[in-house]
């Protein structure tokens, strides 16, 4: 459920007109609905509330990578979310958006020594280790630092899912974790060392799971590591299960619901003794956010094949060309018409800037605004200038208020980032300059 609805013919977020954001702020321009987010929120802190006592104080740890924005990070932290980050930019912005260091865990398989330092010095809740070179690395910082690290060992349970080979991340083959016998033997070593203190294992094995097998197997593995763990004799006290659930993208597979991929995991963990920490992004963020868009033009071929061409591009919305995403696009003004397929563009120098081939739309023209829905993760979060084109705004709206919460930069500003070496500014052209 979402809070995007048609009012008087137009399309608006909670109680604010799409119409006017557009007037206000521009296009192309992402908003965002608080009612939508606190309602995602509370739905799966609601179906982790039902637990048993024996999994203890589970910790909703928003993946930060979905959607970095402060407001939107502001608005989960007065709900009471942790943060899963995996830079040190993705811990600055949690803890700027008031997010305490004791909920955030920092996860990924590339973290620099400078990263791990600002991590171990900031109080971060734990370091999700996925390397044997990491942790020998971590357990130098500490030590430099003269503290001590609560680690989780982040396994590669061989069970990959998601709804593209590019966003699984529990195969084999894929770059994240360990194989279960090395954490094993990782967990032995950190718990020998000085300065770390391994409480726990970790998972992550994919985005956009719509099917709890997949899940319910690689708990699995964690459940029978942590018997084999206190068996001897080393503490285990916490359980990443990561994120991935799914969400029902329009057009989309139907998803597992989050009570019941909250009672899946129950029955897995159940009379193990540990806290949990779940990782949710898209879960969250995804269906709370729209990318709104203006039509440039219909560009209709003498074969008849129908190109309708957005302001919106890849740049902006990298989904479709990086997973073949599906995001449905809608019309903000409702509008009669028999829908005829188009082949929806963006303005951006690439044949895989397309958004959809084929689509079913009714008859829109110039200047008509449109919507991609499902756009809150990863959406503003992965957009760039490309093609020189402005990084799009966004748009957090609550009630009937709302406000500017990411500028659109002007030229200048883009501008102002490079720099010209001087002897570039010398007033010699490089065509008449002696050979």
């Amino acid at each position: 459920m979402d809070h995007f609805d048609c009012r008087d013919g137009v399309l608006h977020a909670e109680d604010v007109s799409l119409e006017t954001v557009a007037a206000e702020v521009g296009t192309p321009a992402y908003v965002y609905s608080t009612a939508t987010l606190t309602r995602h929120y509370r739905v799966l802190a609601e179906a982790v509330a039902a637990w048993p006592d024996a999994l203890r104080r589970p910790l909703i740890a928003f993946a930060v990578k979905a959607n970095g924005n402060l407001a939107v990070l502001a608005t989960l932290a007065r709900l009471g979310a942790g943060a899963d980050t995996v830079s040190e930019g993705e811990i600055r912005r949690a803890l700027a958006a008031g997010i305490p260091a004791d909920r955030i865990i920092f996860s990924g398989v590339g973290k620099t020594d400078a990263e791990l330092a600002f991590a171990v010095t900031a109080g971060v809740r734990q370091i999700n280790v996925e390397s044997r070179p990491e942790l020998d690395r971590l357990a130098a910082v500490a030590a430099g630092l003269d503290r001590t690290v609560e680690v989780a060992m982040r396994v590669n349970p061989r069970v990959g899912a998601g709804g593209h080979a590019k966003i699984t991340t529990g195969g084999a083959a894929d770059k994240f974790g360990v194989a279960p016998e090395e954490a094993l033997a990782l967990y032995a070593e950190a718990a020998a060392a000085s300065h770390l203190q391994p409480v726990g294992l970790a998972c992550h094995i994919g985005s956009q799971i719509t099917d709890l097998e997949p899940l319910r197997a690689a708990f699995g593995v964690l459940r029978e590591m942590t018997q084999t763990l206190r068996g001897q004799g080393l503490a285990v006290t916490r359980l990443d299960l990561g994120g991935g659930l799914g969400v029902p993208y329009v057009g989309g597979a139907a998803t597992a619901s989050p009570a019941d991929y909250a009672a899946m995991a129950a029955a897995v963990m159940d009379g193990l003794e540990v806290d949990i920490v779940l990782e949710p992004g898209r879960l969250l963020a995804a269906n709370a956010g729209v990318l709104l868009t203006r039509v440039v033009h219909v560009n209709v071929r003498p074969d008849g094949r129908r190109f309708l061409v957005l302001d919106a591009g890849m740049n902006d919305l990298m989904r479709p060309a990086l997973y073949d995403a599906f995001h449905d696009l809608k019309p903000v003004r409702a509008m009669p018409g028999e829908a005829t397929p188009h082949d929806v563009v963006g303005p951006v120098c690439e044949t895989g800037d397309t958004f959809a081939r084929d689509r079913p739309l009714p008859p829109v023209q110039a200047g008509d605004l449109m919507v991609f829905t499902g756009a809150g993760a990863y959406g503003a979060s992965m957009a760039n200038e490309y093609n020189s084109r402005r990084l799009v705004p966004e748009v957090l709206v609550d009630g009937d208020r709302h406000a500017l919460v990411r500028a659109r930069p002007d030229w200048d500003e883009m501008l102002a980032r490079d720099r010209v070496p001087e002897w570039l500014r010398q007033g010699d052209s490089p065509l008449s300059a002696p050979r």
